[in-house]
C-alpha cells in the first residue's frame, strides 16, 4: 500500500467552519426580518431641480430604501415628477433594495401662498402595508400646512392598523400647531375607530420656538397618553451651528407604545453609515431622518425564519468554501 502523505492528512484534519463565521451570516439574515420601520424626513424643498441630482437621488434613495413606510415633508413638486424620479430609483431591478417595490400618496400643496406650496408624501413598501384611509384635516386657520392623515394596515405587525399624522409647522406658530395636533388626534381616531396614532415630521419643538415654558400649553405634553419618543436633547439637524431636537415622534396609548420596539426611535446619521461628508448630507437636507420600530407579530417572524431556514444550506457552503479554500 502507498503510504498517505503527511501534507494530505493534514489537509483532512484542518477543524470544520467556524461556527461563528455561519451565525454571523445568519444574523444577517434575520435582520431583515426583525422589524417594521417607519421613517420621518423633512428633505427641504424637494423639487425637479434637486431630483435631477443623480447623487442627490442615489443618497435619498438608499435613506428610504431602509424603511416600510417613509414620510416625505417640505416636498415642492405640483406636478409630481421629483417623487417620480425617486420611485424609479427604488424601484430598478435589483437586489440592493431586497426586492422590494415602492408606491406613494401624496397630500395636495398646503400653505398661506402659491410661493410656499409644500406636499407631504408618503412613500411605503407594497409588500409589507396598504393604505386602508387617507383624511385632509381642513378646519381653518389651525395649521399653515394641515396635517394629511393616512391609515396604514400591516398584517405583519403587532398592530395591523395605526394612523400617522404629519405636521411640518411654521416655526412662528410651532407651539399653536402642536397644541391643535391633540384636535387632529380626535377628529381621525372618532372618524377611523382607532387610538393607535402616530405624529412625527418637522414640529420645530425645540431652542427658541418651544421652550420649556411653552411645554405647559400644549396638550400633546399635559397629557400622558401621549408619548414623545425623540428627546428634548437630541440634535435632528445636520448643521454645526444648531442642537436642536426640531423633528419629533409622538405616539399615542399604552398598545401602540407597547407595539414599538424599546429604544428604536433615533436620529438615523447617515454621513456615518454611509461615509458621506457633511456636503454630501446638505445636498438633500439640513435635517437628518428620524425612524422608529414597530414590533413584528409571531407569525411574521416564523415566516421570516423559514425563508431564513431555506437560505441555511448554502449559507453554511459559502462560509465552508470560504474556510477551506485558502488552505488547499
Amino acid at each position: 500500500m502507498c503510504p498517505v502523505s503527511s501534507e494530505l492528512t493534514m489537509k483532512w484534519h484542518y477543524p470544520p467552519p467556524p461556527l461563528p463565521l455561519v451565525l454571523l451570516l445568519l444574523l444577517v439574515g434575520t435582520a431583515s426580518v426583525s422589524g417594521f420601520r417607519i421613517c420621518s424626513y423633512n428633505v427641504q424643498k424637494f423639487n425637479q431641480q434637486k431630483s435631477s441630482n443623480y447623487r442627490l437621488i442615489h443618497t435619498l434613495t438608499r435613506v428610504v430604501s431602509r424603511c416600510d413606510i417613509c414620510l416625505l415633508q417640505d416636498v415642492v413638486d405640483a406636478d409630481g415628477k421629483a417623487i417620480k424620479t425617486l420611485l424609479l430609483a427604488l424601484n430598478r431591478e435589483t437586489d440592493r433594495y431586497e426586492g422590494h417595490s415602492y408606491q406613494s400618496l401624496s397630500s395636495k400643496g398646503l400653505g398661506n401662498s402659491p410661493e410656499d406650496l409644500q406636499q407631504y408624501v408618503f412613500i411605503y413598501r407594497t409588500q409589507t402595508v396598504k393604505v386602508i384611509g387617507q383624511h385632509q384635516y381642513s378646519r381653518k386657520q389651525s395649521f399653515v400646512r394641515e396635517p394629511f392623515v393616512v391609515q396604514f394596515q400591516s398584517n405583519q405587525t403587532a398592530v395591523e392598523k395605526f394612523i400617522l399624522v404629519p405636521l411640518h409647522t411654521e416655526p412662528r406658530q410651532a407651539v399653536q400647531e402642536i397644541d391643535r395636533l391633540y384636535d387632529v388626534f380626535q377628529e381621525v381616531s372618532r372618524k377611523w375607530n382607532n387610538t393607535n396614532v402616530m405624529f412625527l415630521g418637522d414640529f420645530h419643538a425645540s431652542c427658541a420656538y418651544v421652550t420649556r415654558t411653552d411645554r405647559k400649553k400644549i396638550r400633546l405634553y399635559k397629557d400622558s397618553n401621549f408619548s414623545w419618543l425623540i428627546g428634548d436633547r437630541v440634535d435632528t439637524t445636520v448643521g454645526k451651528d444648531t442642537n436642536c431636537a426640531y423633528d419629533r415622534i409622538v405616539v399615542h396609548g399604552e398598545p401602540f407604545l407597547k407595539a414599538i420596539q424599546p429604544f428604536s426611535a433615533k436620529v438615523f446619521d447617515f454621513s456615518k453609515q454611509f461615509k458621506l461628508s457633511r456636503t454630501r448630507v446638505m445636498e438633500v437636507s439640513d435635517h437628518f431622518p428620524l425612524e422608529v420600530t414597530l414590533t413584528l407579530k409571531r407569525s411574521a417572524l416564523l415566516n421570516g425564519s423559514a425563508l431564513l431556514l431555506q437560505a441555511t444550506p448554502l449559507l453554511v457552503l459559502l462560509s465552508t468554501m470560504v474556510w477551506w479554500l485558502p488552505r488547499l
